[in-house]
């Protein structure tokens, strides 16, 4: 990975230069003098680290840029103040710390930031809410080990993308990664599909069949809707993780394997425990380690992000291009409750990129039913950054439109 330093302040420069090329890290420097844009458009960095005067204007413009880009800003702050610290983190810093500061912390500051964009890439996962920060600490210090973990969340909130991430982070990764949507499988089929059947084993069964746990071994099976699974399979299923072997359907002799385990649920499993619709033991053994992904509308400062990331992918996929979105329009993305969560997001901008091609999106061009959803938000604007080229200008409209929904929310609560 390439980190881009500034000369801001020459000494910290100049010493984390060395330091990070004695590590054999490929760096670069850029001079206060030098036009900042450019030299990042020509070093294309995966970390930048602000030596200096990180709290100007033109280095939090430039830290908000980059964070579109998926370009991680580092700063080193002229004085400890908590409360400036705190809210430079906020606007989308990965990590700011005071001067001075030893050579050992310089270094040791340059790695955490280079493996959180490390941890980025891997995973997929965009935000800067403290929401999907907590949830990237957690994937890197749950994949290390092979203890089964539960996911809970919403539908399309992207409980598979984390159980991806946790199982391409860990010792299994070159092993196979086997998803199993169990909400989809036939009660009558299910065990076949999860354990394999043998020759014979029921009408139909005109061969041998191996089932996912085996097909997995090695690896990890992520079981997605495992509160679907009916009683008679959850028997069978405690068993294979309390012995860990399974015994094909229609077979006799039990066949060991080594499988991690990532469940996942949208349902409030344990009311289910206490309803007597799923096994206390078998929830506890799956319920090891617990993440919880929280809906879109729970962190909408993620939103903008989430748009440009989309926007860039289905722009290339597509071969439209894509000139912009409006502050007005990206607003109600902000504002809008998103039931569906991430999967609806990604797939209204699909439509737009597809539908809009080589013009700027505006509100009009937002479908009725989210533009007039959002309109009883309880969400308060939040900032949206340089949302893409040429979306917002220099004349004030991003301010007017946020005192006019600031505004407009006064009269709603009152």
């Amino acid at each position: 990975m390439k980190v881009l330093i500034t000369l801001t302040d020459v000494e910290p420069a100049v010493r984390l230069n060395a330091l990070l090329e004695a590590s054999g890290v490929e760096t670069a420097v850029v001079s206060p003098l030098d036009d900042m844009r450019k030299e990042i458009r020509r070093a294309k960095p995966d970390l930048i680290v602000l030596t200096g005067a990180i709290a100007d204007a033109a280095n939090i413009q430039i830290v908000r840029e980059q964070l579109w880009e998926g370009v991680g800003v580092l700063g080193l702050a002229d004085v400890a103040d908590p409360e400036l610290i705190e809210r430079l983190r906020s606007i989308g810093f990965v990590d700011v710390h005071a001067k001075p500061v030893s050579a050992d912390e310089l270094l040791a500051l340059v790695r955490r930031a280079l493996d959180r964009q490390r941890l980025v890439e891997v995973t997929g996962l965009i935000g800067q809410s403290n929401a999907i920060r907590e949830l990237l600490v957690k994937i890197e210090q749950m994949a290390p080990v092979s203890s089964t973990v539960m996911i809970e969340g919403e539908s399309g909130t992207g409980k598979e993308l984390v159980a991806r991430a946790i199982h391409r982070l860990s010792p299994r990764r070159n092993k196979p990664f086997i998803a199993v949507n169990v909400g989809a499988l036939a009660e009558t089929l299910i065990e076949s599909e999860l354990f394999g059947h043998e020759k014979g084993a029921f009408t139909g069964a005109a061969e041998r069949r191996l089932g996912r746990f085996e097909l997995a071994n090695g690896g990890t099976i992520f079981l997605d809707e495992i509160g679907e699974v009916p009683p008679s399979t959850q028997v069978r299923l405690l068993r294979v993780l309390e012995e860990r072997e399974v015994t094909r359907v229609g077979g006799v002799a039990p066949i060991n394997i080594d499988v991690r385990v990532v469940a996942a649920t949208n349902q409030p499993l344990r009311e289910r425990v206490g309803q007597g619709l799923f096994r206390s033991d078998l929830y506890y053994r799956l319920n090891v380690l617990n993440m919880y992904l929280p809906p879109l509308r729970e962190r909408p400062d993620d939103i903008p992000l989430l748009v440009r990331r989309f926007v860039r992918e289905y722009s290339a996929r597509h071969d439209r291009p894509f000139h912009g979105i409006s502050a007005e329009a990206m607003q109600l993305l902000v504002g809008y409750a998103w039931p569906g969560n991430v999967r609806e997001l990604r797939n209204l901008v699909e439509s737009m990129v597809v539908l809009a091609p080589g013009r700027e999106i505006g509100a009009s061009d937002i479908p009725r039913e989210i533009s007039e959803g959002g309109s009883s938000s309880r969400f308060l604007p939040v900032h949206i950054g340089p949302v893409l080229r040429g979306a917002i200008g220099t004349d004030g409209r991003e301010l007017e439109f946020i005192v006019r929904s600031l505004v407009e929310l006064k009269l709603q609560i009152e």
